[in-house]
């Protein structure tokens, strides 16, 4: 077990700085893009469903399950009461999850606990998947919890880094593009059931609240992530 706990604690040197702009312009491209936005948008389905799940389990509702469609969207089913809190905090967390676990990723990242950052995200896909209901959603987990396993398998340790940053960058950007999508479907009157107005019917606030609040923790973690991942240069830090 000394052995393990030193293998996964053992830190790992950051790669150069222009590697890392590199990941970041290149998670950039493929939220920014269209087509591959609807191929890689899945991966943040899964963080947004893992967040309500999450959040259902603390505040002490009964999980009854989470599905993943080939649409890229999702659905979590909680059983409890109505209103209150805990449902409050339930709608609330799918939208900020993204983001939120980039930030966690890009602390882990940034101080080289690669190991850890892929245990820890491969334990949360092995729960979730304890969650799934539907075929879908099991092929979707074992694909990417397959591709992570195969690269951490096959590629040099120095290629964890890489696929590391690339990977924070990519929670970091597309936490934020669902939000605005999110927010141009509400203007057409296409999303009556969406988390934000589920908000605004469990609250006092408006819809447009939560999506700009939604807006605001994703922005922030993308500053704090990035701030995190490129090191200032020297006499600046």
């Amino acid at each position: 077990m000394s052995e393990v706990w030193v293998t996964l604690t053992r830190a790992q040197a950051a790669p150069p700085v222009w590697v890392v702009l590199l990941a970041a312009l290149a998670a950039l491209a493929v939220v920014a893009w269209s087509a591959s936005w609807q191929l890689s948008r899945g991966l943040v389905t899964i963080a947004h469903e893992g967040g309500h799940a999450l959040v259902a389990l603390l505040s002490r509702r009964k999980l009854q399950g989470v599905r993943l469609h080939s649409d890229t969207s999702g659905v979590t089913l909680t059983r409890g009461r109505p209103t209150g809190p805990g449902m409050v905090l339930t709608a609330a967390a799918g939208y900020v999850a993204p983001s939120l676990l980039g930030l966690g990723g890009a602390w882990l990242t940034s101080s080289g606990h690669i190991t850890i950052l892929i245990t820890i995200v491969i334990a949360l896909l092995f729960c979730m998947l304890l969650l799934i209901r539907n075929l879908f959603g099991v092929v979707s987990l074992l694909a990417t919890g397959g591709a992570i396993c195969a690269f951490t398998w096959y590629f040099p340790p120095d290629m964890d880094a890489v696929i590391a940053y690339l990977a924070v960058w990519f929670l970091l950007f597309g936490g934020v593009r669902p939000i605005v999508e999110l927010q141009r479907k509400r203007r057409h009157g296409r999303a009556p059931d969406s988390d934000a107005d589920q908000l605004a019917r469990l609250t006092f606030l408006p819809g447009g609240f939560w999506v700009l609040l939604f807006l605001l923790v994703a922005g922030a973690c993308l500053v704090g992530g990035a701030y995190l991942l490129v090191p200032l240069p020297a006499g600046l830090g």
